[in-house]
C-alpha cells in the first residue's frame, strides 16, 4: 500500500482569492478526509453546517462551561477559505476534522478577561517578507495581487506559496504555535494511519511548511509538547457573527481591511465585480442625498480599469475603487465615501444560525422573545421608540431591561426626545457577537430571562454593600417588572434599614424608593411593602438629620448636601403628609442651626424658601449672618453657594439679597476677597449668560439709584392681573371666586 498523498493548503483566513483557490484544489484532488485549522471541539457542530438557516458570517464559540467568560470565537465568513472547504466537504459527502489546539486546554489558563491568545516571543511576518522580495512596500496590496485577484489556481500554486513561505518563517520559538502546530500534526498522523489515500488540510500559509509529512518531528517531540497540558470542561455552539468584526478595526487578529469588498468580491461573477460595485456606491450615496449619475457610473468603471493598467495591477483591486470612486462621484472628496465605507467597504452583515443550533436554555428562551416581539438582532445601531402605554411596547421595554440586569446590553437608553412624560422612551440596539458569550454566562442565574434576571437581582441585594445599592435595585426591578426581585430587594433594605445608623446612606435610598412609588403605577407593579419601607427611612432620616449634619468637614458636607437634595426630590415626588411634615420639620431645624456647616445650612435654607417654609424677611437676615465680617470667608462662600444654587429668580427680583451678597463682597479685605473670588465665580457660573446678565443689570441700577427696592404689593395693578391669576387657578383644579 502506498504512502497516502498529504496536500497542504496554506491560506489567508478570510481571503476570497484563497477561497477560491481551495475549491479549485479540492476538486483536483478529491481528498478523503479534509483538515481544517480550528480546535477539534468544532467537530460537533460540522452537521449544522449543512443546514440552509446557518448563514454565514458565523462563528464557531467554545466556553467554559463552568465559567463562560472564558470563551474563544473562531469566526468564518462565505469568503473564508475553511468555510468553503467545510462546504465542499459537506456537499462532496467527505469527512472533516477540525486539527488545532484544543480548546480545553486553550481556555484553561490565562486571564478570563482576556479572550485573546497569548504568544510570547517575535515572530516574523511571512508576508511582509515575501512583499518585500517582491518590491511591494505594502504587504496587503502584494497577497491581493500574488492570490486574492488570482482567478486560476492548482495544487501546484499551494506547492509554491508553501515552498515560499518555509523560506521566509524562520525558526519557530513561540510556544503556543509551537503545540498548536504539533496538535495538527498528530491529526494528521492519525488520518494516516487511518487508511486515508488523500488527506487535505487547509491551514494559514505561516504553518503550512510545518504541516508537510515530510517535514515531520519525531512523533516523541511532539507528544512532550503536548503532554500535562491544563484542561477545562467546554463547550461549542454556533454564533451569529458580523462583518464589522471581520474587520482589523475591530481589533480582531485574523482580520481583513474590507470585508465588504471581499464579500462583493467572492459572490459577484468576473465580469459584473466593477460596475456593480460603482452601482452600490452609487445607490449609497444618494442615500445620503448625494448626486451620483448613471454616466458618472459608467466613467468611473472606465477610470478604474485605466489605473489598474497603468500601475500593472492583474485586476482592479479596491485601491483604484477608491480612488476613481473619488475622482468621478465625489469630485475629488474623501467625505462622502466616508459615509458609505462602514455600509460597503466593512459592510454590515450580520450572519444567523439555526434554531436547532445547541445552546442554553437561556439564549433559547431569548431567542423565542425577540420573535414574538419583532425585536431583530442587527449588526447596525438602531434606535427604537417606545410608547409605555401599548402593552407590546411595553414588553419590549422589560426585555431590554432584563437583559440590562444580566449585563447583556443589547440595548443602550438614549434622549426620548421632546417629552416630559414618563411613559416614552428610546433604545439604541446594536447586536454584537460577544452578547453571545454575555446570555452563556448570564445562564448560570436561570433558564429564562425572567427567571435569570430575578436571580441576579436577589444575589446582588444579599451582597449589596450599602443603601444605595439596593436603592438602585429596586428601580431596576421595577423597570424590568420583576416582583420577585423586587420583594428580594424590599426585604434585605427593610433588614439593613433596621440595623442602619448612617443617616447619610439612609437619605441616598429615599429618591429611588420614591420614583418606584411613583411610577409602579405606570407599570402596574405592587408598591405597597416600598412605600412601607419608604416612610419608614424618611421617618428616620427625618429624627437624625440635624445630627448627621453637624461637625463635617469639606468634603462630607458635599456628600450630605448631595444626598440632602436626592431625599428632597424624593419626597416631594411622592407628595404625601406622612412622608412631607417630618422631612420639613427636620430641614427647618438644619436651617436654624448656624453651627451647621455652610454648604449643607445654605442649601437647606434655600430649600425651605423655595418650598415655601422660609419667609424672605428671615431668609434675608439668616443670609445677612452667615455673611457677617465675623464669619470667616470660606464658611461664608459655603454658605452662599448652597443657598444660591437653582433659580436666579431669586436675586432677580429679590433685591434686598443682592444688595447684601454686594456689600459683603464690597467690604472684604483684599486678601480676603482673592480667596473668596474663584468661590463666587463657580457659584454664579452656574446660571446662564442671561440671567448674569440681568443679575448685573440690577446691581448697576442698584450702585447707581435708578432702582427702587421694594417688597410691597402696592404698585401692583390687581384687575390687570386678575384674568391671569384666574387662568392660572384653572390648571390648578382651584376655585375663583367670582
Amino acid at each position: 500500500m502506498s504512502d497516502p498523498r498529504v496536500e497542504v493548503l496554506g491560506v489567508r483566513h478570510h481571503g476570497p482569492g484563497s477561497a477560491r483557490s481551495v475549491a479549485r484544489a479540492l476538486d483536483e484532488l478529491l481528498p478523503d478526509v479534509v483538515v481544517i485549522e480550528g480546535p477539534p471541539e468544532l467537530d460537533a457542530l460540522v452537521p449544522l453546517a449543512a443546514d440552509p438557516d446557518l448563514v454565514p458570517p458565523v462563528a464557531g464559540l467554545v466556553y467554559a462551561v463552568d465559567e463562560p467568560r472564558r470563551a474563544a470565537f473562531y469566526p468564518f465568513a462565505v469568503f473564508s477559505p475553511e468555510w468553503v472547504a467545510l462546504r465542499w466537504a459537506l456537499e462532496h459527502g467527505v469527512d472533516v476534522r477540525f486539527a488545532d489546539l484544543p480548546a480545553t486546554h486553550h481556555l484553561a489558563g490565562g486571564d478570563p478577561e482576556d479572550d485573546t491568545p497569548r504568544r510570547p516571543g517575535r515572530r516574523v511576518d511571512p508576508i511582509s517578507a515575501l512583499a518585500s522580495a517582491a518590491g511591494y512596500d505594502d504587504p496587503e496590496r502584494w497577497w491581493e495581487d500574488a492570490v486574492e485577484h488570482r482567478r486560476t489556481s492548482s495544487l501546484a500554486h499551494f506547492a509554491h506559496l508553501r515552498e515560499a513561505m518555509e523560506g521566509v518563517r524562520g525558526d519557530l520559538e513561540v510556544d503556543d504555535d509551537a503545540r498548536r502546530e504539533a496538535f495538527m500534526r498528530k491529526v494528521i498522523r492519525a488520518e494516516m494511519r487511518g487508511g486515508r489515500e488523500r488527506v487535505a488540510v487547509v491551514c494559514g500559509a505561516y504553518h503550512a511548511p510545518a504541516l508537510d509529512p515530510s517535514s515531520f518531528p519525531p512523533v516523541s517531540r511532539d507528544n512532550a509538547l503536548l503532554s500535562k497540558l491544563p484542561k477545562v470542561k467546554v463547550a461549542a455552539t454556533w454564533a451569529p457573527w458580523s462583518s464589522e468584526r471581520l474587520s482589523y478595526a475591530s481589533g480582531y487578529g485574523a482580520g481583513v481591511r474590507s470585508p465588504g469588498w471581499y464579500h462583493h468580491l467572492f459572490v459577484t461573477p468576473d465580469d459584473e465585480v466593477v460596475p456593480s460595485w460603482f452601482v452600490r456606491v452609487a445607490r449609497a450615496l444618494r442615500g445620503e442625498n448625494l448626486d451620483a449619475s448613471t454616466a458618472s457610473v459608467v466613467e468611473a468603471t472606465r477610470l478604474a480599469g485605466a489605473l489598474a493598467a497603468v500601475r500593472g495591477r492583474p485586476s482592479v483591486g479596491l485601491a483604484e475603487l477608491t480612488d476613481a470612486a473619488r475622482a468621478v462621484l465625489t469630485d475629488g472628496s474623501d467625505l462622502p465615501l466616508r459615509l458609505v465605507d462602514r455600509t460597503l467597504v466593512i459592510g454590515e452583515l450580520l450572519g444567523r444560525v439555526p434554531e436547532s443550533t445547541p445552546m442554553v436554555p437561556l439564549a433559547g428562551d431569548l431567542a423565542k422573545q425577540q420573535k414574538t416581539l419583532r425585536l431583530k438582532a442587527s449588526a447596525t445601531s438602531t434606535v427604537v421608540q417606545l410608547d409605555l402605554r401599548r402593552e407590546s411596547q411595553l414588553a419590549r421595554s422589560v426585555l431590554l431591561h432584563r437583559l440590562a440586569v444580566l449585563d447583556v446590553p443589547w440595548g443602550t437608553q438614549v434622549d426620548a426626545g421632546r417629552t416630559t412624560g414618563t411613559f416614552k422612551e428610546a433604545w439604541q440596539l446594536e447586536w454584537t457577537p460577544e452578547l453571545a458569550v454575555a446570555v452563556i454566562e448570564a445562564s448560570l442565574h436561570g433558564t429564562t430571562v425572567r427567571s435569570a434576571a430575578e436571580s441576579r437581582i436577589a444575589e446582588e441585594a444579599r451582597e449589596a454593600a450599602d443603601l444605595g445599592v439596593l436603592g438602585r435595585l429596586i428601580e431596576e426591578c421595577l423597570l424590568a417588572d420583576l416582583p420577585e426581585g423586587l420583594r428580594a430587594v424590599v426585604a434585605a433594605l427593610a433588614e439593613r434599614t433596621a440595623r442602619q445608623h448612617d443617616t447619610e446612606a439612609l437619605l441616598r435610598t429615599i429618591e429611588p424608593l420614591a420614583r418606584t412609588c411613583r411610577y409602579g403605577d405606570v407599570r402596574g407593579v405592587d408598591v405597597a411593602d416600598v412605600a412601607h419601607v419608604l416612610q419608614t427611612v424618611v421617618v428616620r432620616t427625618s429624627v437624625g438629620l440635624r445630627a448627621a449634619c453637624s461637625s463635617l468637614d469639606d468634603d462630607s458636607a458635599a456628600a450630605m448636601r448631595t444626598a440632602v437634595e436626592a431625599a428632597h426630590r424624593g419626597v416631594a415626588l411622592v407628595d404625601r403628609d406622612d412622608l412631607r411634615d417630618p422631612w420639613t420639620e427636620a430641614l427647618v431645624a438644619v436651617g436654624r442651626d448656624e453651627t451647621i456647616h455652610g454648604a449643607v445650612a445654605g442649601r437647606v435654607n434655600r430649600l425651605l424658601l423655595d418650598g415655601g417654609h422660609l419667609a424672605h424677611d428671615e431668609a434675608a437676615a439668616r443670609l445677612s449672618r452667615r455673611l457677617s465680617p465675623g464669619t470667616p470667608a470660606p464658611a461664608a462662600a459655603a454658605w452662599l453657594d448652597g443657598f444660591l444654587t437653582g433659580e436666579a429668580l431669586l436675586l432677580v427680583h429679590g433685591d434686598d439679597l443682592l444688595s447684601i451678597i454686594d456689600e459683603w463682597l464690597v467690604d472684604a479685605s483684599e486678601e480676603a476677597f482673592e480667596d473668596l473670588l474663584p468661590l463666587v465665580r463657580r457659584t454664579f457660573s452656574r446660571y446662564q449668560p442671561a440671567e448674569r446678565r440681568l443679575i448685573g443689570t440690577h446691581l448697576r441700577d442698584l450702585a447707581s439709584g435708578t432702582r427702587t427696592t421694594t417688597s410691597s404689593t402696592d404698585s401692583l395693578d390687581l384687575d390687570r392681573a386678575a384674568p391671569a391669576i384666574a387662568a392660572v387657578a384653572r390648571l390648578l383644579g382651584m376655585e375663583v371666586a367670582s
